[in-house]
Protein backbone atom coordinates (compact mmCIF):
# COMPACT_ATOMS: atom_id res chain seq x y z
CA UNK A 1 0.00 0.00 0.00
CA UNK A 2 1.29 3.41 -0.85
CA UNK A 3 0.30 7.03 0.54
CA UNK A 4 -0.70 9.65 -1.60
CA UNK A 5 1.29 12.40 -1.51
CA UNK A 6 -1.88 14.06 0.50
CA UNK A 7 -1.40 12.02 3.31
CA UNK A 8 2.89 12.26 3.10
CA UNK A 9 1.92 16.35 3.10
CA UNK A 10 0.13 16.18 5.89
CA UNK A 11 1.93 14.24 8.39
CA UNK A 12 5.06 16.84 7.68
CA UNK A 13 2.41 20.12 8.19
CA UNK A 14 1.58 18.69 11.44
CA UNK A 15 4.69 17.39 12.78
CA UNK A 16 6.16 20.80 11.46
CA UNK A 17 3.42 22.29 13.85
CA UNK A 18 3.89 20.17 16.73
CA UNK A 19 7.93 21.11 16.60
CA UNK A 20 6.98 24.74 17.29
CA UNK A 21 3.79 24.54 20.03
CA UNK A 22 4.68 27.40 21.46
CA UNK A 23 4.23 29.87 18.28
CA UNK A 24 1.72 29.93 15.05
CA UNK A 25 3.45 28.61 11.81
CA UNK A 26 2.76 30.04 8.54
CA UNK A 27 2.57 27.96 5.01
CA UNK A 28 5.27 29.55 3.50
CA UNK A 29 7.61 28.48 6.67
CA UNK A 30 6.61 25.38 6.25
CA UNK A 31 6.78 25.02 2.20
CA UNK A 32 10.39 26.51 2.76
CA UNK A 33 11.50 24.12 5.21
CA UNK A 34 10.28 20.95 3.38
CA UNK A 35 11.71 22.33 -0.19
CA UNK A 36 7.56 21.58 -1.22
CA UNK A 37 4.91 23.44 -3.28
CA UNK A 38 3.06 26.07 -1.12
CA UNK A 39 0.01 25.52 -3.61
CA UNK A 40 -0.11 21.54 -2.49
CA UNK A 41 0.20 22.67 1.57
CA UNK A 42 -2.52 25.33 1.10
CA UNK A 43 -5.30 22.29 0.39
CA UNK A 44 -3.65 20.13 2.70
CA UNK A 45 -3.82 22.68 5.48
CA UNK A 46 -7.18 23.47 4.51
CA UNK A 47 -8.41 19.61 4.77
CA UNK A 48 -6.45 19.26 8.28
CA UNK A 49 -8.44 22.48 10.14
CA UNK A 50 -11.80 20.94 8.54
CA UNK A 51 -10.88 17.59 10.13
CA UNK A 52 -10.09 19.17 13.37
CA UNK A 53 -6.51 18.56 13.32
CA UNK A 54 -5.41 22.43 12.67
CA UNK A 55 -6.70 25.73 13.93
CA UNK A 56 -5.56 28.61 11.17
CA UNK A 57 -5.46 32.19 11.96
CA UNK A 58 -6.36 34.42 8.85
CA UNK A 59 -4.54 37.89 8.42
CA UNK A 60 -1.48 39.66 9.64
CA UNK A 61 0.58 37.72 12.15
CA UNK A 62 -1.44 35.01 11.33
CA UNK A 63 -0.94 31.35 10.77
CA UNK A 64 -1.66 27.68 12.13
CA UNK A 65 -1.08 25.33 14.97
CA UNK A 66 -2.32 22.26 16.25
CA UNK A 67 -5.85 21.79 17.01
CA UNK A 68 -5.17 19.81 19.86
CA UNK A 69 -1.94 18.65 21.67
CA UNK A 70 0.98 16.43 19.21
CA UNK A 71 0.07 13.53 21.81
CA UNK A 72 -3.50 13.08 21.22
CA UNK A 73 -3.36 12.86 17.62
CA UNK A 74 -2.42 9.14 16.37
CA UNK A 75 -1.35 9.02 12.54
CA UNK A 76 -3.83 6.57 12.44
CA UNK A 77 -6.68 9.26 12.54
CA UNK A 78 -4.52 11.35 9.65
CA UNK A 79 -4.23 8.46 7.60
CA UNK A 80 -8.21 7.73 7.89
CA UNK A 81 -9.12 11.67 7.20
CA UNK A 82 -6.41 12.08 4.22
CA UNK A 83 -6.64 8.88 2.03
CA UNK A 84 -9.44 8.58 0.02
CA UNK A 85 -9.64 4.72 -0.50
CA UNK A 86 -8.68 1.78 1.29
CA UNK A 87 -10.19 -0.71 -1.09
CA UNK A 88 -7.04 -2.64 -2.19
CA UNK A 89 -9.11 -4.67 -4.74
CA UNK A 90 -12.38 -4.45 -6.40
CA UNK A 91 -14.56 -6.41 -3.93
CA UNK A 92 -13.99 -4.36 -1.64
CA UNK A 93 -15.88 -1.30 -3.77
CA UNK A 94 -19.71 -0.82 -4.58
CA UNK A 95 -18.85 -1.69 -8.12
CA UNK A 96 -17.82 -4.62 -7.28
CA UNK A 97 -18.35 -7.43 -10.64
CA UNK A 98 -16.15 -10.30 -9.55
CA UNK A 99 -17.52 -13.56 -9.85
CA UNK A 100 -15.31 -15.04 -6.92
CA UNK A 101 -16.97 -12.92 -4.34
CA UNK A 102 -19.08 -15.55 -2.97
CA UNK A 103 -16.45 -17.76 -2.13
CA UNK A 104 -13.68 -15.86 -2.74
CA UNK A 105 -10.96 -16.02 0.89
CA UNK A 106 -8.96 -13.22 -0.10
CA UNK A 107 -11.13 -10.52 1.16
CA UNK A 108 -11.01 -11.02 4.65
CA UNK A 109 -7.46 -11.63 4.27
CA UNK A 110 -6.90 -8.46 2.71
CA UNK A 111 -9.08 -6.45 5.11
CA UNK A 112 -7.31 -8.03 8.28
CA UNK A 113 -4.30 -6.60 6.26
CA UNK A 114 -5.92 -3.23 6.17
CA UNK A 115 -7.16 -3.42 9.70
CA UNK A 116 -3.84 -4.46 11.16
CA UNK A 117 -2.03 -1.33 9.42
CA UNK A 118 -4.65 1.06 10.71
CA UNK A 119 -3.52 -0.21 14.21
CA UNK A 120 -0.06 0.01 14.01
CA UNK A 121 -0.95 3.65 12.61
CA UNK A 122 -3.11 4.05 15.91
CA UNK A 123 -0.68 3.45 18.29
CA UNK A 124 1.81 5.91 16.86
CA UNK A 125 1.50 9.51 18.23
CA UNK A 126 1.93 12.63 16.27
CA UNK A 127 4.26 13.54 19.67
CA UNK A 128 6.07 10.54 18.79
CA UNK A 129 7.66 11.44 15.95
CA UNK A 130 8.85 14.79 17.31
CA UNK A 131 10.09 13.71 20.74
CA UNK A 132 13.75 14.68 20.96
CA UNK A 133 16.71 14.24 20.33
CA UNK A 134 15.49 14.04 16.95
CA UNK A 135 14.70 17.44 16.26
CA UNK A 136 13.06 18.23 12.94
CA UNK A 137 14.73 22.20 12.84
CA UNK A 138 18.05 20.73 12.71
CA UNK A 139 17.36 18.69 9.37
CA UNK A 140 14.78 21.34 7.88
CA UNK A 141 16.02 23.86 4.86
CA UNK A 142 17.35 27.33 6.75
CA UNK A 143 14.27 29.62 7.18
CA UNK A 144 15.13 32.88 6.73
CA UNK A 145 12.60 35.36 8.30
Amino acid sequence: MRLTVQSDYALRVLMYAASCPDRLVTIDEIARGYGISENHLMKVVQKLAHAGFLVTVRGRGGGLRLARPAAEITVGAVIRATEEDFALVECFGSGNRCRLTPICRLKPVLGEAIAAYLSVLDRSRLSDLVALPRRLDAFLAPVAE
